[in-house]
C-alpha cells in the first residue's frame, strides 16, 4: 500500500533518502519497523577519534546485552573529551524478546547511518524502540528534539467527538503515568467508546524513560501531544516518539480490523536526517 511520508525540518536540516538498504541480521531475529536516524554535529570543532568511536562501540555494546532484561537502561564509556553516553528506551507494551530485537538492530544500523567524522550524536528511532548516543550528558535532562511522528492517513471513526475524547484520554494517562503508575512510567488503556458515528475502541500508550522525574515526563508528554495534536487530532493512529517519551494511540471500529497506512512527520534542528523508505512510498519534504 502507497505511504506518504513528510519531513518538517529546519533550513540547517540536511537530510539523506536512501532507496535501497543492504545489511545481514539473524533470520531469527524479529525486525522492527524502522522509522529515522537523526545525525547530529553540536560542536564545530568537533571530530571523531578512534577513542571515541571505541568508547561509542563499548557503550552500543552494553546496552544490546541490556535490552535482554529491561525497556530501559543507559550506559557510559570513557573519559571526556572522548566519553560517550547512551541510552535505549523500548515501548512497554512489546515483549522482551522484541525490545532486544530491536535494540540490536538499531545498534547495528545506527553506527551505518552516521558515518560522518562529525557526528558526536546520534538517535535512530523504530516504532518498537530508540536508541542513542552522545558525547554530552543528557541523562535526566528533558528533550523534545528530535521527534519521529507516524499517524494515520484515514480518519478516526468518529470525528464529530474523537478529538475531545481523545484529549480527555491522554490527559488522565499523563497523570496516571506521572503520578505512580504499576509499571514506572508506562501505562496503558484499552476504552470501548460509543461514539455519535459508531461504536470503537480506542487503545492508547503514554511511556516516559525512567530517568526523567515526575515533573520532567508530565512535561515531556503534554509537549509531544502538543505536537501530535498539531497533525492528527482526527487521526484513526498515531505514535510519536521523542528522546524522552512517547505516545501512541489506535481505535479500531467494532467488527473493522486495523488499517496500517500511514504517513510522518520527523522534527530536528541541526542534524543529519536518515530515511529508508518502503516500496512505493510518497516522500514530501518541507524545508523551513
Amino acid at each position: 500500500m502507497a505511504r506518504m511520508v513528510v519531513i518538517k525540518i529546519s533550513s540547517s536540516f540536511c537530510f539523506i533518502t536512501m532507496f535501497s538498504l543492504v545489511f545481514t541480521t539473524n533470520t531469527t531475529m524479529s525486525q522492527p519497523k524502522y522509522m529515522f536516524t537523526f545525525c547530529n554535529q553540536l560542536r564545530d570543532n568537533f571530530t571523531s577519534t578512534a577513542l571515541y568511536e571505541s568508547n561509542r562501540d563499548t557503550v552500543l555494546s552494553n546496552l544490546r546485552l541490556r535490552s535482554s532484561l529491561a525497556s530501559y537502561s543507559n550506559a557510559t564509556s570513557g573519559l571526556n573529551p572522548n566519553m560517550v553516553r547512551g541510552m535505549f528506551l523500548c515501548r512497554g507494551d512489546i515483549s522482551q524478546t522484541t525490545c532486544q530485537d530491536c535494540v540490536t538492530t538499531a545498534n547495528l544500523q545506527i553506527v551505518r547511518n552516521c558515518t560522518s567524522s562529525d557526528d558526536e550524536e546520534a538517535f535512530i528511532f523504530y516504532e518498537e524502540c530508540m536508541v542513542r548516543y552522545s558525547d554530552w550528558s543528557f541523562f535526566s535532562v528533558n528533550e523534545d528534539r528530535p521527534y519521529i511522528l507516524r499517524y494515520a492517513v484515514t480518519s478516526a471513526p468518529d470525528t464529530v467527538s474523537f478529538g475531545l475524547r481523545l484529549s480527555e484520554k491522554m490527559n488522565e494517562l499523563i497523570g496516571k503515568v506521572s503520578n505512580g503508575s504499576p509499571t514506572p512510567y508506562f501505562v496503558k488503556d484499552r476504552e470501548r467508546v460509543i461514539g455519535f458515528e459508531g461504536s470503537y475502541y480506542m487503545d492508547s500508550i503514554v511511556q516516559c524513560s525512567p530517568d526523567l522525574d515526575q515533573m520532567n515526563c508530565t512535561v515531556c508528554l503534554r509537549l509531544a501531544f502538543q505536537e501530535m495534536s498539531g497533525y492528527c487530532s482526527q487521526c484513526q493512529w498515531a505514535q510519536i516518539f521523542t528522546p524522552k517519551c512517547l505516545l501512541r494511540f489506535e481505535t479500531t471500529s467494532l467488527g473493522s480490523p486495523s488499517i496500517g497506512s500511514g504517513s510522518f512527520n520527523m522534527k530536528g534542528k541541526g542534524i543529519r536526517g536518515i530515511v529508508v523508505p518502503a516500496v512505493a512510498s510518497l516522500f514530501v519534504i518541507l524545508i523551513l
